[in-house]
């Protein structure tokens, strides 16, 4: 035999050596299910240098800082607005493990901005714009995807992302009916999805400070929480039409789908650029403007997070300032556009800054907000204790200081998030049963066991929205 047949001979041999190994590995692989790491090393060792290069990125397997590709969270943006460009790249493109690949929004505009984005922080152009949310839900390489629309959007579209398998970070106000949060717990359980609501506060330090002091009873017994509604504008709010204009090409802004389950009105600029506020069909009042961040973290620190109050007044002001809402255990929870105090030395004290809250018991009180370096208290030795009461509520919950961080951490282990589907429904129950008393002009009384008005028919048909046609998840 020649040695160019032995030669020959021998590379045949070893191509067919080469196929067969790399046959047996594939086979495995399907039918153990290997992950990504166990498959290069299998094949590594069955194909030898044949089937694998001398050198493997370290980011392929999760080495020197980088993620994994089987260890990343893929996700998908629904809204780019104002919020969403904090949301989505200040807060989740940051992350380590966080790979956006799908830019959704009805304006042109807005999703090629966020694929911009998304492209700029990835350094490639592989991230995909959609208008329809529905083809971003269907691609099976999506894990989770951030909504930050309007209000009228929040619950339809966690909803539709959860029937569709997909994790949902969903800005607030979460809901805009005490149906649609009935139905996002619903579905949230049904679908063993991890769901958070944007009321971010339930992870910053001082807050959780303020909710411990309650909760551990160092503050004494506390049945008055006072919690800030926005400062702005009224709880009644616009019915009437914005002047009809010419509707844009589809392509550009698809009112249709910006309108989303409201119901259909003549298209006018004013309302995609920020005109929706105020307006009944589009939002939920100064209340749930601020008090979907406030009314969540008095019922976390009242370790009230599964009910809702059950009376609500009408107070007969604009701006529904000073409704005191009490709960079934006599508990009672005052939203406020401004609060102001005295303390025992005669010192005036007043909020600074947005969302606060404050918590009085019969042994002190303490006060936070967005513009607090420090919780305001009555006793400030207290703050000589803030590090180690963070560090056991930490340490007892397994959450972060960091609302993102635990939504992400809550992806990787099924565990419930901080703004969980119960909480976040109850909290805008509340919200919604506030409006409610006030839209109606009288009290009203609630059930939070059979979630209904007691002795009030109209009041009940006010728990949800006709949705238009093709929109309607409850």
């Amino acid at each position: 035999m020649s040695s160019d047949n032995t030669s020959a001979n021998t590379a045949t041999a070893a191509r067919a050596a080469s196929t067969a190994a790399r046959a047996r590995t594939n086979a495995n692989s399907r039918a153990v299910g290997l992950d990504r790491r166990r498959f290069l090393k299998q094949a590594a060792l069955a194909t030898g240098a044949l089937a694998l290069p001398n050198f493997i990125p370290a980011a392929a397997l999760g080495r020197d800082g980088k993620i994994a590709p089987s260890n990343r969270i893929v996700m998908g943006g629904v809204g780019y607005g104002n919020r969403a460009g904090y949301v989505m790249g200040e807060w989740f493109l940051r992350q380590p493990e966080v790979q956006f690949v799908g830019a959704c929004d009805v304006r042109k505009s807005r999703r090629n901005a966020l694929k911009a984005r998304v492209d700029q922080h990835n350094k490639n152009t592989d991230c995909k714009t959609y208008i329809e949310m529905g083809e971003m839900f269907a691609r099976p390489d999506i894990d989770a995807i951030v909504t930050a629309t309007g209000d009228r959007l929040h619950a339809t579209v966690a909803v539709r992302a959860m029937r569709a398998g997909k994790d949902v970070y969903s800005e607030k106000p979460a809901t805009m009916t005490i149906a649609e949060g009935q139905e996002l717990v619903r579905t949230a359980k049904a679908y063993a999805r991890v769901y958070q609501a944007g009321m971010q506060r339930l992870s910053e330090r001082n807050f959780i400070f303020c909710e411990e002091l309650v909760r551990s009873g160092r503050l004494g017994e506390v049945k008055t929480v006072h919690a800030h509604h926005a400062p702005w504008g009224g709880v009644h709010m616009n019915r009437k039409w914005l002047p009809e204009e010419p509707l844009p090409d589809p392509s550009e802004v698809d009112w249709d789908r910006w309108l989303g389950p409201c119901p259909w009105r003549p298209y006018n600029q004013r309302y995609v650029t920020g005109g929706w506020h105020g307006q009944h069909d589009f939002y939920n009042s100064v209340i749930g403007e601020w008090g979907s961040h406030t009314f969540a973290s008095c019922h976390a620190a009242l370790d009230l997070g599964h009910t809702s109050p059950v009376h609500y007044p009408f107070v007969n002001n604009p701006t529904a300032d000073g409704l005191t809402m009490t709960f079934a255990n006599g508990a009672k929870m005052r939203s406020l556009r401004q609060d102001t105090w005295e303390d025992a030395t005669g010192k005036k004290h007043q909020w600074h800054g947005s969302c606060a809250i404050r918590y009085i018991g019969t042994e002190g009180w303490c006060a936070t907000g967005d513009g607090y370096s420090a919780p305001d208290l009555s006793n400030p030795a207290l703050l000589n204790d803030l590090n180690k009461i963070v560090q056991n509520y930490l340490l007892r919950t397994g959450r972060e200081i960091d609302h993102v961080r635990n939504f992400l951490s809550c992806v990787k282990s099924r565990r419930e998030t901080a703004a969980n589907p119960t909480i976040t429904h109850r909290t805008m129950s509340a919200v919604h049963c506030g409006n409610l008393a006030q839209w109606l002009g009288r009290d009203l009384t609630w059930d939070p066991v059979k979630e209904e008005f007691v002795n009030d028919p109209e009041a009940n048909r006010c728990r949800s929205r006709a949705a238009r046609e093709g929109w309607q998840i409850v």
